[in-house]
C-alpha cells in the first residue's frame, strides 16, 4: 500500500445516531474515524452528531460541505432499521454519485452486503457513508482511503498525474 500521509487534506466526521444525541451511547465510531483519518494525514476540522433521519442528515451535510474542500465521512444510519435514513439524506445533497467508492466499501466484510451506503460529491467535498459500528466504519473507510487524496485533488481541479 502506498504512503497515505499527505498535506493539505481536510476531513469532517458526521455521526448519525439517536443514541448518541440522547446520551445513551458513546460516539465510538466517530472517534474511530477521526483517529483513522488523522493517522492517514488528514486534518479533522469538525466532528458533529445529528439524530437519525433523512432531513437531519441532509441539513447537516449541506451545512458541513458549504465552502468546504475535503472529505466528509458519515457513520451510522446505513442499514435496514426504520430510522436508518442516512443514504436518503445524503442523496438529497450530493450533486454526483460515486458508486465505485460505495461498492468498494461494501466488499470489505460480508455484512457490507446489507449496506445501503452511498458516496458522492457536493461542490469540492467528497461524502462517504459508513456503518455505525466502529469496526465497520473503519473497515469501509480503509477500503477506499488510498484513492481519496487523488479524488480530492480532482475535485479541487488540481493537476494530477494520469
Amino acid at each position: 500500500m502506498s504512503d497515505l500521509r499527505a498535506t493539505g487534506l481536510f476531513a469532517k466526521v458526521l455521526t448519525v445516531s439517536d443514541g448518541v444525541i440522547a446520551g445513551t451511547r458513546e460516539d465510538r465510531s466517530g472517534e474511530a474515524l477521526e483517529a483513522l483519518l488523522a493517522g492517514a494525514g488528514y486534518e479533522v476540522v469538525e466532528r458533529r452528531v445529528v439524530a437519525d433521519g433523512a432531513e437531519s442528515v441532509a441539513e447537516a451535510l449541506a451545512e458541513m460541505t458549504d465552502g468546504f474542500a475535503g472529505l466528509l465521512v458519515t457513520t451510522g444510519g446505513t442499514g435496514f432499521g426504520p430510522r436508518d435514513l442516512t443514504p436518503e439524506g445524503t442523496r438529497q445533497v450530493v450533486e454526483r454519485l460515486a458508486p465505485g467508492l460505495a461498492e468498494a466499501m461494501r466488499f470489505v466484510n460480508p455484512l457490507g452486503r446489507l449496506s445501503r451506503a452511498v458516496a458522492g460529491t457536493r461542490g469540492r467535498a467528497l461524502i462517504l457513508n459508513t456503518p455505525g459500528s466502529p469496526r465497520g466504519a473503519v473497515e469501509c473507510a480503509e477500503a477506499v482511503l488510498e484513492v481519496l487524496p487523488h479524488a480530492l485533488r480532482l475535485l479541487s481541479d488540481e493537476p494530477t498525474p494520469h
